[in-house]
């Protein structure tokens, strides 16, 4: 559906400045999701919690089909509300394969997830065409094609984690927290997220991630419109998104294991050098295969950050301290995410597409240079004195 939310957008609204509007309503929404779900899933469990999260994915996916078939701005970004919901739980379930796998496993647990998503995230933007002509074909827009395929899968997703997450994970994270002692940090009572954020560790990983992840969807939401505007296909299009997703999902199996055995640190530099080098490439041409060798960056870049910056938190956190805190760190990426969206459409249509990509990489320097200097600070003397 990525691909169709700023066209979308634009046409619904009749105003290329509003195109960035429905991915920020979607990041503003998994911002308030993420830390109610962090509170809720303690309660309920993760599976109920899971299934909660991506049912209300369904009913945003019918809200917006039926706001494109409307030509309603507002049912549409009413539909993003509840798409949000569902992204926000999707997010937190990276933190759930992380907590019940042992802890020197974590880089690979949460990489296992992400990668989970890449046959999906790879042929969803491919659908984006072919959709569109199945929509026309039984009477909708051409434009609610990419929400009924997204219908479709939410369906089928909410059914396979309600009847298939089995053990709770909760109790099994519980049980892992026992048998590995040692990796638990000794804190006493569970620590608030603002006094975690003094420690070095958490503040580099919190960033790294929450940089990542706006600077991708900034750059990532805009580009459909910037491609439609410089004349490109859909299948262009389409194309482009496809290299972007298997950037962001397709290595996630060897970015786990270079975050368990090469160390986060490294692994959340290469990730903003290589962002950074994105944000280069993305305006320098208009030519589809550079702008999708860019977007393919941008995806490895974010997947390098948020892998390895998601299992460095994780390794900071008690048991006790994990549901919430991931859930305000989701939050503050969400929030950003937000922003960074919500702008960009504004950035596009008064300065253009290099200014987008020109923001996103200095951006990326923030998170480049403090782990650097963390890693040199603190890592580095811990790796030569345990060898």
């Amino acid at each position: 559906m990525a691909p169709a939310l700023a066209i979308v957008s634009s046409e619904l609204s009749g105003n290329e400045a509003m195109a960035g509007v429905p991915l920020a309503v979607i990041q503003f929404a998994v911002a308030i999701a993420s830390y109610a779900w962090g509170i809720i899933w303690d309660r309920i469990g993760r599976r109920k919690g899971l299934s909660l999260g991506l049912g209300f994915a369904v009913i945003g996916a019918i809200v917006s089909l039926a706001a494109v078939q409307m030509r309603s701005f507002p049912v549409f970004l009413l539909g993003m509300v509840g798409l949000g919901f569902g992204r926000a739980a999707s997010q937190l379930s990276r933190f759930v394969a992380s907590e019940v796998n042992p802890p020197t496993h974590r880089g690979r647990a949460i990489s296992y997830v992400v990668l989970g998503g890449t046959i999906g995230a790879v042929v969803g933007p491919l659908l984006f065409a072919p959709s569109g002509q199945w929509a026309l074909g039984v009477g909708l827009d051409k434009l609610a094609g990419p929400f009924g395929a997204g219908l479709v899968l939410f369906v089928l997703g909410t059914i396979v984690v309600y009847l298939g997450l089995r053990p709770e994970p909760l109790e099994l994270s519980r049980e892992v927290a026992k048998q590995y002692p040692e990796f638990e940090p000794e804190n006493g009572e569970a620590r608030s997220f603002s006094t975690l954020l003094r420690q070095p560790a958490v503040l580099v990983a919190v960033l790294a991630v929450v940089i990542a992840q706006s600077v991708m969807i900034m750059v990532m939401g805009i580009t459909s419109l910037h491609m439609r505007n410089i004349n490109l296909t859909d299948v262009d299009i389409s194309i482009v998104f496809s290299a972007h997703t298997l950037g962001m999902f397709a290595f996630s199996i060897f970015t786990g294991r270079l975050a368990d055995k090469w160390g986060r640190g490294q692994v959340i530099i290469s990730g903003t050098v290589i962002t950074i080098a994105s944000a280069v490439l993305a305006p320098l041409s208009s030519q589809m295969w550079l702008i999708a060798l860019a977007l393919f960056l941008l995806g490895v870049g974010w997947n390098f950050c948020y892998v390895a910056g998601s299992a460095l938190l994780a390794d900071q956190l008690s048991f006790e301290e994990r549901a919430r805190t991931q859930g305000a760190n989701d939050l503050l990426i969400s929030l950003a995410a937000s922003a960074g969206s919500l702008g960009s459409g504004v950035i596009y249509a008064g300065l253009g597409y290099g200014m987008i990509n020109l923001i996103g990489g200095v951006a990326s320097v923030f998170p480049l240079i403090l782990t650097i200097w963390w890693f040199y600070r603190y890592q580095r003397p811990m790796m030569v004195a345990n060898s």
